[in-house]
């Protein structure tokens, strides 16, 4: 058995990966096989999703579902869940991941280049919701919430960088 039949390279998982494993873990294993491999999680719920990824269903603002990769999810801190969880959208065989109001790559990545990705207009998709509570047990908080375009609260570099964030 090869190492790419036990893990495989995060952005080639598929809707059926999802469909049969939700969370998926980073293998750490980058000298070897690459930084961004995962290994699916067979148990269900997981007690903590530090260094993993939810597979699931996220809900536009107009109703529409569609599948969704969530990831820097503290199960226990719903405020550094809202500031620093990703999102990876999928469409026609590709993922895009949204960046953040405080990411690098926000004008390239942000809601407006989700926006030409989806072919839905930014009111149309934000705010976007999710719930991955059956997937691990924490605070609902962070496990059931709601993407804006634009957060409520938005932190400064300097508060961001103060937050005790935990290896996500």
């Amino acid at each position: 058995m090869t190492v790419y039949e036990k893990a495989k390279p995060v952005e080639l998982l598929t809707i059926a990966d999802l469909k049969k494993y939700p969370v998926w873990q980073y293998t750490n294993s980058h000298e070897k096989i690459g930084e961004t491999v995962v290994r699916a999680i067979k148990r269900m719920p997981v007690k903590s999703l530090t260094g993993k990824l939810v597979g699931t269903k996220v809900r536009f603002a107009n109703g529409a579902d569609t599948w969704a990769l969530i990831g820097n999810v503290d199960a226990s801190n719903a405020q550094l869940t809202q500031h620093f969880l990703t999102l990876s959208i999928f469409k026609d065989d590709k993922w895009f991941t949204l960046a953040r109001y405080h990411d690098i790559e926000r004008e390239r990545f942000g809601p407006e280049a989700l926006e030409i990705f989806i072919g839905l207009t930014v009111n149309q998709i934000f705010p976007i919701t999710y719930d991955i509570s059956r997937y691990c047990v924490g605070d609902l908080k962070a496990l059931i919430g709601v993407i804006e375009k634009e957060p409520k609260e938005k932190l400064t570099r300097a508060e961001i960088i103060a937050l005790p964030v935990p290896f996500l």
